[in-house]
């Protein structure tokens, strides 16, 4: 299951997207933890140490390796250097499991150690002084959408990603990537505000888009957040005194964290499960087409000298019988 944490900047998303890391860890399941917010903080709110996360392997200084890999024997990919972030896969490339190992993990990812289990942790890299005025931030989160559109999961194996604050996800075709996104609102109008925006935007494109509620202290914050985003609404967080320990780098045992967030939490991963039956994976692959033929079109034919709609592979459509065909 691939799942989506969006939200404006300081409504909690990254301390939500990491507690339900923590939550499917403790529960042994399989667990790929991804950071792509411009602000890289999952790593810390994963508990490891500042100088620990900031030394983690960013995936946008490892684009040409990740091309390089997932292009495989792709006839229709002349090479690397012609592979922008949307390009699709096809025949002869090479497609990514969450419970493997390959020169992606291995490049990119790190585990980290939790309550319970462990996860695997990769991060965009952040945003540096020296990027700019010659990079914007898709450069770096191109390659998490790279790594999506190789993906195939089953059930009961989650990739959580922590996405860009605000409205920023629109800029390209990632927020189309998950089975379930989580809206992380604050009971204020602000706090829903990028709600209506996010839901106005996926409408059409099929997002299953649900709100978390955060910051709930009371009945009239509760009510405002019913009437605002109406059955949108899945659970509510409030104020969580092992989340303050957490923040001020002390840490309880994740099971001493309070029963009625435990509670929301187990409620995220029942409405993400329940998406599974309804995957349409014929409908994934149309996505990911519309939007890397919008690209080509756009800057990527330009950028890269080559006709990218060629890239596309009419017959392809990525699943997981297509894995079972080639494993």
């Amino acid at each position: 299951m691939k799942i989506a944490f969006v939200g404006k900047g300081g409504s909690g998303k990254t301390t939500l997207s990491s507690l339900f890391v923590r939550h499917l860890a403790a529960t042994g399941a399989p667990v790929i933890a991804v950071d792509a917010d411009i602000n890289q903080h999952l790593g810390a709110a994963l508990g490891l140490d500042e100088a620990v996360a900031s030394a983690l392997p960013a995936m946008g200084d490892r684009l040409p390796l990740i091309k390089d890999y997932l292009r495989g024997s792709n006839p229709r990919i002349a090479s690397a250097e012609t592979m922008i972030k949307t390009t699709p896969p096809g025949a002869g490339s090479r497609l990514l499991r969450v419970r493997e190992n390959n020169p992606v993990y291995d490049a990119c990812a790190r585990p980290v150690e939790l309550d319970g289990g462990a996860v695997r942790l990769m991060v965009t890299g952040p945003f540096t002084d020296a990027d700019l005025g010659v990079a914007c931030y898709h450069s770096k989160t191109g390659a998490v959408e790279l790594y999506l559109n190789h993906l195939v999961d089953g059930p009961d194996e989650y990739v959580v990603v922590d996405m860009t604050a605000g409205a920023d996800c629109f800029a390209s075709g990632m927020f189309t990537r998950f089975d379930t996104t989580y809206l992380v609102a604050e009971p204020t109008r602000r706090g829903v505000s990028v709600y209506r925006q996010y839901k106005e935007y996926a409408r059409d494109y099929g997002v299953t888009l649900k709100v978390v509620g955060n910051k709930v202290l009371g009945q009239d914050d509760l009510d405002f957040l019913r009437a605002e985003v109406g059955d949108d609404l899945v659970v509510t967080v409030g104020h969580s005194d092992w989340v303050r320990a957490m923040e001020k780098g002390r840490p309880s045992r994740f099971d001493l964290l309070e029963e009625a967030n435990r509670d929301a939490l187990r409620t995220l991963r029942s409405t993400a499960d329940a998406t599974y039956p309804q995957r349409d994976w014929e409908h994934y692959t149309r996505q990911m087409v519309h939007f890397h033929l919008k690209n080509a079109r756009s800057w990527g034919n330009e950028r890269t000298g080559a006709d990218l709609a060629a890239q596309v592979d009419p017959a392809f459509v990525l699943s997981e019988r297509v894995v079972a065909a080639t494993a």
